[in-house]
């Protein structure tokens, strides 16, 4: 399968914002602007679902399946 790799010209503040953004979500700057993208895309062909409708419903058919969460005692 052959792939076509191309550069995305984006403006300097705009890159400053992914920078920033991939360095909480613990993300290279490709794959949080590859996230933003997806999510775009996702949200523009989905107008009704809100972000999280949207994320939950990527992470159930990803097979992420949710877990119980456990409250420190102190």
């Amino acid at each position: 399968m052959e792939s076509d790799v191309g550069i995305v010209n984006i403006d300097d503040e705009l890159h400053d914002q992914i920078r920033k953004a991939s360095t909480v979500s613990c993300r290279s700057i490709n794959s949080q602007t590859a996230f933003w993208i997806k999510v775009g895309m996702l949200c523009e062909m989905n107008p009704t679902l809100s972000f999280n409708e949207i994320a939950t419903r990527e992470l159930k058919g990803a097979g992420v399946a949710p877990q119980a969460v456990k409250v420190a005692s102190t």
